[in-house]
């Protein structure tokens, strides 16, 4: 792939990395994204596991049956065959997120708020603005990774992370936003919080309801609104 700013390294003994650098950072995000969708569709013997990412996608194979070099050939042919230009889902699913912003201080809005020189409520007013396309899914339990509201800064993370993040926290870092479906210790600065259930642990399919591709839109709720919502689950419009 002499022509393409794509490269193909070993991850330790039993990985390879693919990484992209298009000028557009979409285009690096759609191409690890349909490889890995390709990858999955064709079941490679020995593949056990694709992680896609913003612009990279860890693929992990078998111990017993790890070879780089084949794994190497298959992927530089497979990305040949990639049109760029194609949408990653050309029907996304719409997914709307309630959430109760933090007027009443107990997270962490007005330190946002007060960092970019802005209000809490324009803070949170710019933060439901967009909508948001879900790039990838991290931790913990599928988070889905959004670019950020158009707030005129990066947003720090905390000096000091919190142990205990509950779940349905909402927050902000750097350009990106994201959701808490599972309880966990987290650096991000929480600016509201959803009533909604993201994470099914009962499923039989994705433990989330959204891929990437998809696309969130976040609606700010009142307390009453909150409480009344408080346990339904998150599903696509």
């Amino acid at each position: 792939m002499p022509s393409l700013p794509v490269t193909i390294v070993a991850s330790g003994a039993t990985a390879v990395r693919v990484a992209a650098a298009f000028e557009d950072p979409e285009t690096s995000w759609r191409l690890v994204h349909q490889l890995a969708r390709r990858l999955d569709e064709a079941a490679i013997p020995g593949v056990t596991c694709v992680i896609p990412t913003y612009d990279a996608a860890l693929v992990e194979l078998r111990p017993d049956t790890a070879d780089l070099a084949a794994l190497t050939r298959a992927l530089e042919i497979m990305i040949d065959g990639i049109d760029f230009g194609e949408p990653l889902t050309r029907h996304p699913r719409h997914f709307e997120v309630p959430v109760l912003y933090d007027f009443d201080d107990e997270l962490d809005l007005r330190g946002v708020a007060d960092a970019q020189g802005l209000s809490r409520e324009e803070v949170a007013r710019l933060h439901a603005e967009p909508d948001y396309v879900v790039r990838c899914l991290g931790a913990p339990g599928g988070s889905p990774m959004l670019d950020g509201p158009p707030l005129p800064d990066p947003v720090p993370r905390l000096r000091s992370p919190r142990a205990h993040v509950p779940q349905g926290m909402v927050s902000v870092a750097g350009r990106q936003a994201t959701i808490t479906p599972a309880a966990a210790p987290g650096g991000w600065p929480l600016i509201g919080r959803t009533p909604l259930a993201v994470l099914d642990l009962s499923s039989d399919g994705p433990l989330v309801p959204y891929a990437p591709g998809d696309v969130l839109r976040f609606r700010p709720i009142d307390r009453a609104e909150f409480d009344a919502l408080r346990g339904s689950r998150l599903a696509a419009r």
